[in-house]
């Protein structure tokens, strides 16, 4: 989310299949995704304490920190920037999908997990950086929603997988229509973070299955070519 002037407005490999491989990686993915958010939520309340003497509506002592496009003093909002919200309303709005998409890429192991958020992380941080209206300041995790979105939907399609298939039509379903996001829209609200968070997204499918790609590849080079 941006808001000109100011500020405003994710480990251990398991299979290749469906991304779970026990109880005990749902139980891991479970316990990470909710320190994640619980750490967005501590972040958040730091940011209310500091700034309680700010008048209403107005940016946050943190949010400066966020990524300011083109400055070289806003390169670091890279990694700020989706630590940070721009008020308590913004951090809800983001916390369901962040829960449910985090959990679900976690669930192939929190490694590829990890892998897959900071790819997502640097090319939409990079890509708001370039991209970003002049004097804006860009915070939110809803890059890395977005992200995790695209990510889902088409890492199968890249592996061949088909319960990773299904998994990715499932959350097609269900949350396809946020990436309307990724256009135009309000001023307050940064859709170059989440266009390139969606680039993030599939760039980190691609990256991620290139195990799954070298195998289907051999397997095809080795099988024996029928003869009449």
């Amino acid at each position: 989310m941006s808001v000109s002037g100011g500020a405003g407005a994710s480990f251990g490999n398991a299979s290749p299949g469906t991304g779970a491989s026990g109880g005990g990686s749902w139980v891991r993915a479970a316990v990470a995704i909710l320190g994640f958010v619980g750490a967005l939520y501590v972040i958040e309340g730091v940011d209310m304490v500091l700034s309680h003497d700010r008048p209403p509506g107005a940016p946050g002592e943190l949010d400066a920190a966020g990524i300011e496009p083109r400055a070289v003093a806003g390169l670091d909002g890279i990694l700020w920037a989706p630590l940070l919200h721009g008020g308590w309303e913004h951090l809800f709005a983001n916390t369901l999908p962040l829960l449910v998409l985090g959990f679900l890429v976690l669930l192939s192991g929190i490694g590829r997990g990890i892998a897959a958020t900071a790819i997502i992380w640097v090319i939409a941080g990079v890509g708001t950086w370039l991209t970003g209206s002049a004097g804006s300041v860009h915070v939110g995790a809803s890059s890395i929603v977005f992200g995790w979105l695209t990510y889902l939907i088409c890492r199968g399609w890249f592996a061949r997988n088909v319960g990773q298939i299904v998994v990715g039509l499932v959350i097609l379903v269900f949350y396809g229509s946020m990436l309307w996001g990724v256009l135009p829209s309000d001023p307050r609200i940064s859709w170059q973070g989440h266009l390139f968070g969606a680039v993030g997204g599939v760039l980190a499918g691609w990256v991620l299955s290139s195990d799954e790609r070298r195998r289907r590849r051999g397997a095809s080079v080795g099988r024996a070519v029928p003869t009449r």
